[in-house]
């Protein structure tokens, strides 16, 4: 089972209130020059995406990884506004990988774990409202016909039905505590699944936990798959890492049709030498850092935050070059850290990352 965690106002807004939004508890506000920068001013977007991730649905005895139904309805008639334009996520990847243009505001929906309340739940709703979306499977818990998961004959009837199918490995594993050989007997394990029971091998990969290391992100390439996902908040684009692109995840506590119309309208922070390279760290505290893209303006207005030590202070080395430290090191298990920057119009630019610290 996947650990999900990460209402809001409008634009302008305190860089607080996102990260309530991500679960960070933090009280700040925004940096000088943070309503400057208006849409007007922006130059022409490149293509973009933001991805969902949802686990369970009306299953309250587990709410770090259910939407209640009345939050999911919500989700539904805000995609339905006309606002956003909702796509598979394989398509998605393809467009973005290709360069062709999206849609502004494209959405794509993805479903981790195969749940029961997947099929008797969302499913319904989601073929209602015609919207597409991929249901990433961990092979073994379907293979053991646990009580809370679906069978694959409800799998098979939902991949008839359109539903693009993505892998999750076979046991739901934390990847990066693997040995290599480990880590590719779990991808070609869970394909050959896929083949027996569906007659495909799945293009598309979830981290179990979102958790990843550059040995992982490197079988995962070696398997085959189009791209893989975490589950750190970010907007994919063109020049994302396709091995390791972000999800906003969705539940109980960050399900308010507010965070969802935040994270809908959200924009890419492009940032490029990204480091440490590896998320599965062996530094601690990580030296996290990248470079802002040129198009990207107001950047005194930019702020980062851990999930662990909430506001984070930011070394400017020359004009685009970010580098911000935890200020002690990061237990072991998953630790993010996000940069946000306000985009004008009511939107916000993302970047998150997502460490692993592997428990000595």
């Amino acid at each position: 089972m996947s650990s999900t965690g990460p209402g809001l106002k409008a634009h302008p807004v305190a860089h607080a209130s996102i990260i309530a939004a991500l679960g960070l508890a933090l009280v700040t506000a925004p940096g000088p020059g943070a309503a400057q920068q208006t849409a007007q001013e922006r130059p022409p977007e490149a293509p973009s995406a933001v991805v969902m991730m949802y686990h369970r649905f009306g299953e309250s005895a587990w709410p770090s990884t259910n939407i209640r139904i009345d939050q999911f309805e919500a989700h539904l008639e805000e995609l339905a506004t006309g606002k956003y334009a909702v796509r598979p996520v394989a398509d998605i990847v393809d467009a973005l990988k290709a360069g062709r243009p999206l849609p502004d505001r494209t959405i794509g929906l993805s479903i981790d774990d195969a749940f029961l309340s997947v099929y008797r739940q969302a499913w319904p709703r989601l073929r209602k409202a015609g919207l597409p979306f991929t249901l990433f499977v961990a092979t073994g818990a379907v293979d053991r016909r646990g009580k809370d998961y679906m069978n694959w004959d409800q799998i098979r009837e939902m991949a008839r039905a359109g539903v693009t199918i993505g892998t999750h490995s076979v046991s739901h594993a934390h990847l990066p505590m693997l040995s290599a050989a480990a880590i590719e007997e779990e991808l070609a394990k869970s394909n050959k699944r896929f083949e027996k029971e569906l007659g495909f091998k799945p293009r598309l990969f979830a981290y179990p936990y979102g958790e990843a290391s550059r040995a992982v992100m490197a079988a995962a390439r070696a398997a085959g798959y189009l791209a893989a996902f975490s589950q750190y908040s970010g907007v994919a684009h063109g020049k994302s890492n396709f091995f390791y692109l972000p999800r906003f995840a969705l539940n109980e506590r960050y399900g308010a049709l507010a965070r969802f119309r935040l994270a809908a309208n959200a924009l890419p922070l492009h940032a490029t030498d990204i480091t440490p390279r590896d998320p599965a760290i062996s530094a601690n505290p990580p030296a996290f850092g990248f470079t802002i893209g040129k198009g990207i303006r107001g950047l005194r207005s930019l702020a980062c935050y851990s999930s662990a030590h909430g506001k984070l202070a930011i070394q400017r080395l020359g004009q685009r070059r970010i580098e911000v430290r935890p200020p002690s090191a990061l237990k072991p298990g998953r630790s993010r850290i996000n940069c946000t920057l306000p985009a004008g119009a009511a939107r916000w630019r993302w970047l998150g990352y997502q460490f692993f610290v592997i428990k000595k």
